[in-house]
């Protein structure tokens, strides 16, 4: 396609065709693909071509670390929102800490971390990608613990705990 797709964060990089996004959208990344970009053979495995023609579709390595880890954070927020209704914000923290650790929610956070890391040495893309991840994610949740019964008033402190108590945990858990 010639027409560049768009996303939340706006237009992708007209080389990268709406089917190679498609690609992304249905893949289930593996933990093998971090964000660092190291290794690329992972990630051009699961859609179906090698290494190369993947980076082929971007401006480079960095826009295809970019792009997976926006997918990533696409995924993590709809996750999030598709979690269970919780009678009350404890409920909802015991349902999103067992959401995340398992399944996509897991492996989006954990790429989440190596990229803000990166993102606190100041490097980009890590830096920018980071921060729009932090703007959606912080909404998603505060959503989620507003409908939860928090005050609004008090939503977005209660999710900067929250988000600053699970990565502590995490942090703690074996990689594997």
């Amino acid at each position: 396609s010639t027409t560049p797709a768009w996303s939340y964060w706006g237009p992708v990089d007209g080389r990268c065709g709406e089917r190679l996004l498609d690609l992304f959208d249905g893949l289930d990344f593996q933990p093998a693909a971090s964000s660092s970009g190291a290794n690329a053979r992972p990630l051009a495995a699961a859609v179906g071509t090698s290494d190369r023609m993947l980076l082929y579709h971007f401006a480079d390595k960095d826009d295809l670390v970019a792009s997976v880890l926006r997918v990533s954070t696409e995924r993590s927020v709809a996750e999030i929102r598709g979690l269970p209704r919780a009678a009350d914000v404890g409920a909802f923290v015991v349902g999103f800490w067992d959401a995340s650790l398992t399944g996509q929610l897991e492996w989006c956070q954990r790429l989440y971390v190596e990229a803000a890391a990166l993102g606190l040495l100041g490097q980009e893309p890590y830096v920018s990608v980071v921060r729009e991840a932090n703007d959606r994610w912080t909404g998603a949740l505060a959503e989620r613990v507003v409908e939860a019964g928090c005050p609004a008033s008090a939503a977005r402190r209660v999710v900067v705990l929250l988000d600053a108590a699970f990565m502590g945990l995490q942090l703690d858990l074996p990689l594997a």
